[in-house]
């Protein structure tokens, strides 16, 4: 199996969502030294074939991956994550918000369920369909892959989806873990979006919980 990023991957200028294209080169004319693409997942150190929990997030922030061109890199959402990543040792180094940091991933990937940016971070439901295509490989390359950890209901949704499964059956539920049948755990989670924390629908013990069961799902398996 190959350690590269799981094909498909959208174009640099993907233009299967007109809307989200179009608010990209407009950034574009704003920001040209911001990455203003799809953004790729964030792969661990071993590549894709190593990954034993794989993080959906929803989609790139303005100032944060759109402009950084790493997940979760840039705003607030990515300080919260990344700290508690290193916290439950799937990540190693430190993470100082640039993609050239010395952060590397351990047996674990992240990507989003839509690759661009979206206006006022809030994708259309035919966006977050169009880009399925590029999560589901995601889910087909590492037979490692243990613990899925989907990051608010958008990612979960689409992420029960994109393995065929029924919506009724796989609830979003903070912290509830769901078997995939001959395949990983999902454990849904309140976005870690500053939105969220601020307002205490998130806290950061909650957020810990989470990766504490990702990481008791792992060991057990091995």
């Amino acid at each position: 199996m190959s350690d590269a990023i799981p094909q498909p991957e959208p174009s640099p200028d993907c233009n299967y969502c007109p809307r989200l294209h179009d608010f990209i080169a407009g950034w574009r004319e704003r920001e040209p030294s911001w990455f203003n693409a799809p953004v790729p997942p964030f792969l661990p150190i071993k590549g894709i074939a190593s990954a034993k929990l794989l993080i959906i997030g929803l989609a790139p922030g303005v100032r944060g991956a759109n402009r950084t061109g790493r997940p979760f890199t840039g705003d607030y959402a990515g300080d919260l994550l990344y700290s508690t990543l290193l916290k439950f040792g799937f990540a190693t180094g430190h993470f100082e918000a640039r993609p050239d940091d010395s952060l590397q991933l351990l047996d674990t990937a992240i990507v989003n369920a839509v690759r661009c940016v979206p206006p006022e971070n809030k994708p259309t439901p035919e966006e977050i369909r169009t880009c399925r295509q590029f999560l589901t490989p995601m889910f087909d390359q590492p037979d490692s892959l243990r613990v899925v950890v989907t990051l608010g209901s958008i990612a979960h949704q689409s992420t029960v989806r994109a393995y065929g499964l029924k919506i009724k059956d796989y609830p979003f539920k903070h912290g509830l873990p769901a078997d995939v049948p001959g395949g990983p755990t999902i454990i849904s989670s309140y976005h870690c979006s500053r939105y969220n924390t601020n307002t205490g629908v998130l806290t950061t013990s909650m957020f810990h919980d989470v990766f504490r069961l990702a990481r008791s799902v792992i060991d057990s398996v091995g």
